[in-house]
């Protein structure tokens, strides 16, 4: 999950988190009953209004005596799914446990339709324990948008929890943001997956009683074959304010980079907590670097401090865009979504819009047929903006200021570069760990 370090303390026993998240590879979410329909769609994406959670298992007790509408699948079908954990099924590996991809058909539960899947067990002796695990079952078990990984089933059977998703195909964002070659995202589909991930934001800050996801990161953004995304990772989830409440006070858990400042500093965590890290994400896409990152000089460590002072900067916004778009972008629509990312940014929480109004404001950034986003991509009928000095394929050391005075190579550093990363796992010097700051809810 990234930033599970630490979790409100209530009835259950919670693992001590104080061992370091390391990156895996792939890009999929850090988590037997008979009466399942044999032949149901799976992957229907019927969208049901967002309400409060109304049946919340406190425990795995509580879980298996009110199981719900999930698919209960046994241990022994969860190894001949995976052909028993069989390590070339390996996608990821992160502070929850390892994923596994897996399938699910005649030959693992009679009747069952064929049906490729994430597998993720939980790692007795992980980062994470049964909280973060029933979150993941409260939460995506019982909501269902199609920019929300659908969660299928899980295995709750001894010591064993393991947790059954719908297969992604193009794995994460990240993994497609900053990837080991300088293949790149286009602007188009940049601006398609942010709609995507707003729109997931929006229904869940839209229930009855809101959802705070909490945990917004380009890993935990994940992409079917069409480039659908997704929201992965529900572990840190929790209801939001309700009444006359202005926000719920929490432990303060995170990403170095990526959580809202208001709520690092006094754990009052709110809806638009969630709006900053979407504005982070939505700088990461813009810009092409990530919301951390050491390689770079000292005063570029931090993506937000140093790139948000540019953003109502033309000439100077330009200078820093990602260079892999050149082309690919008008200058009105640039400023635009600048400014958008600005707004979301705002150290004041209530100078950022709520995500109801970012998706209308991304939606008018979404080509209107196939013809106009062949010209995003080819670049025909667009300005450029970014004049690069180098070959603009070539990686963002291109563009660094201080070039001469240290060594650079067109690579990413060792640091930098992701194992194709597990949604669950952030780079371990990126785990942000403040303690416990104000009440708990």
């Amino acid at each position: 999950m990234g930033s599970c370090f630490s979790i409100e303390e209530d009835e259950l026993d919670i693992r001590p988190h104080n061992k370091p998240v390391r990156h895996g590879v792939g890009g999929y979410p850090t988590r037997s009953n008979p009466v399942i329909p044999q032949n149901t769609d799976l992957y229907a994406h019927e969208t049901e209004k967002a309400s409060s959670i109304v049946v919340i298992p406190k425990n795995v007790k509580d879980l298996r005596q009110n199981p719900g509408d999930l698919a209960i699948f046994t241990y022994e079908e969860m190894k001949l799914s995976t052909k028993h954990f069989r390590p070339d099924k390996v996608l990821g590996e992160g502070g929850f446990g390892i994923v596994y991809k897996g399938v699910i058909d005649e030959h693992v539960r009679t009747g069952y339709k064929t049906t490729y899947v994430a597998i993720k067990e939980l790692d007795p002796e992980g980062l994470q324990g049964d909280r973060e695990w029933l979150a993941e079952v409260n939460y995506l078990g019982q909501l269902r948008h199609p920019n929300l990984v659908k969660l299928i089933g899980y295995c709750c059977e001894d010591y064993h929890r393991l947790l059954v998703y719908e297969y992604m195909a193009s794995g994460s964002l990240e993994k497609h943001l900053f990837p080991r070659v300088c293949a790149t995202l286009t602007w188009s589909r940049r601006m398609r997956i942010a709609l995507d991930a707003a729109k997931g934001l929006a229904f869940l800050h839209g229930a009855e009683r809101p959802i705070i996801y909490r945990d917004f990161k380009t890993s935990n953004i994940l992409l079917d074959a069409e480039f659908n995304a997704k929201l992965s990772d529900f572990g840190l989830a929790k209801d939001g304010p309700m009444g006359d409440q202005t926000h719920v006070s929490t432990r303060v858990m995170g990403t170095y980079g990526y959580a809202a400042p208001e709520y690092v500093m006094t754990g009052h965590l709110t809806a638009r907590s969630d709006v900053y890290g979407f504005g982070v994400v939505l700088l990461e896409m813009f810009i092409g670097r990530r919301a951390m990152d050491k390689s770079k000089p000292s005063r570029e460590h931090n993506l937000v401090e140093f790139a948000r002072p540019l953003l109502n900067h033309g000439k100077k916004l330009f200078r820093i865009m990602d260079p892999r778009l050149e082309g690919q972008y008008s200058s009105k629509t640039a400023l635009k979504v600048a400014n958008l990312a600005y707004q979301c940014l705002s150290q004041n929480p209530k100078g950022r819009p709520v995500m109801s109004q970012v998706v209308e404001i991304l939606e008018a950034f979404q080509p209107q047929d196939k013809g106009e986003e062949a010209i995003l991509m080819t670049g025909s009928g667009s300005v450029t903006l970014y004049e690069a000095k180098a070959n603009p394929l070539k990686c963002e050391s291109a563009r660094e200021d201080d070039a001469p005075k240290s060594k650079q190579t067109n690579e990413r550093s060792k640091s930098e570069v992701p194992k194709e990363c597990d949604l669950y796992s952030p780079s371990p010097d990126l785990v942000l760990d403040v303690g416990s700051v104000s009440s708990r809810s």
